[in-house]
């Protein structure tokens, strides 16, 4: 880009590190939080995932991903890795996303699935109202999943 501030710039790069949560995430992480460890998998690095904590109140209990597996999803090795790092088999562990491939790829990996449908994720009707793989859950939001998981 041209015309632009360094400063500018800095702005513009760091707006993912600013961006709110869906409204039931923080609510519905701490539900979870009382009976399963919870962690982030993600491409993103854990500067970004550690100011999305903070700015949302999210309650993660580790930020895990590209850079402790040290490769980006879809991968096995990332999957793997963040079971590793709980010291749990992939079967004692679920990855809980609103992309079809991700949890097609973590159900690869071993691990249980479940499907948050977010379905204006990229604008009206441009997200997943449902999966598009078979899952272990599929729920409407983040709390509905709570509520299936009996908490």
């Amino acid at each position: 880009m041209t015309g632009l501030s360094e400063a500018t710039l800095r702005d513009l790069t760091l707006a993912w590190h600013r961006l709110d949560a869906w409204p039931d995430v923080p609510a519905a992480l701490a539900r979870l939080k009382t009976k399963f460890l919870i962690a982030p998998v993600s491409n993103g690095n854990i500067s970004l995932m550690a100011d999305l904590a903070r700015r949302n109140g999210l309650p993660w209990d580790a930020i895990l991903g590209a850079e402790i597996a040290g490769d980006y999803k879809p991968k096995p090795r990332v999957y793997e890795a963040a079971c590793a790092a709980f010291d749990l088999a992939p079967a004692q562990c679920m990855m809980v996303a609103a992309h079809s491939n991700d949890l097609h790829a973590a159900a690869a990996s071993g691990l249980r699935t479940a499907h948050i449908a977010r379905p204006t994720e990229h604008g009206p009707g441009k997200g997943e109202s449902a999966p598009t793989v078979p899952v272990d859950f599929a729920a409407q939001d983040l709390a509905a999943l709570a509520t299936q998981l009996g908490v």
